[in-house]
């Protein structure tokens, strides 16, 4: 009886299977791997790359965005001085209040120029269809005749924006419909039957 042998000389282990089968292929699957990797890398680098130069882009063009900001509040206080006058008083203006009103309508339309040089246009609101994004109602009125309902019917404060973004809205008055009067037609639709 030979309890001498362990159970553990009984198992037998797995032959050792360092090298692979096939030297080429493993070294094509790395050499594809890595080229998957280079790829990636080259396509992030590219990605970087576009998205710092679109960044770049807006930071210039908005860049100006809080100065605008505060041009619009001169810009309007000067057409606010000019509209203070009517027609008929600044046509009789002599000396130095006409040159006194030149002077200011001068000042204004070159700062409407700057804006505009600038890439800061008004936004279009009278005539228009309401939108919230762009204008900011302070009042309805009763539309008139032909007049749609949200449709935008006076303007009390231009509003301005700087490529896609708005700097201000315009303030404005918007139609709204009488009770029980008849709609506006839509563009384009012929109410006669």
């Amino acid at each position: 009886m030979s309890d001498d042998t362990k159970p553990e000389d009984d198992f037998e282990s797995p032959p050792e299977t360092d090298a692979p089968a096939d030297p080429v292929a493993a070294l094509s699957a790395e050499n594809a791997a890595l080229k998957d990797q280079a790829l990636r890398a080259i396509a992030e680098m590219d990605n970087l790359r576009k998205r710092q130069a679109r960044e770049v882009a807006e930071t210039r063009q908005y860049a100006i965005a809080g100065f605008a900001r505060d041009m619009l509040t001169a810009t309007d206080n000067l057409a606010r001085a000019l509209s203070a006058l009517s027609e008929e008083e600044r046509t009789a203006a002599e000396g130095t209040l006409k040159t006194l009103i030149d002077g200011v309508e001068l000042t204004e339309r070159e700062m409407q120029r700057l804006l505009q040089k600038h890439g800061i246009e008004k936004i279009a609101a009278k005539g228009e269809k309401f939108d919230p994004h762009m204008h900011q109602a302070m009042f309805e009125l009763e539309a008139g005749d032909g007049v749609a309902d949200g449709t935008v019917v006076e303007v009390v404060q231009d509003g301005y924006a700087i490529g896609e973004r708005v700097l201000r809205p315009a303030f404005v008055g918007v139609a709204r419909r009488r009770k029980g009067a008849d709609p506006a037609p839509a563009e384009g639709v012929d109410k006669t039957v």
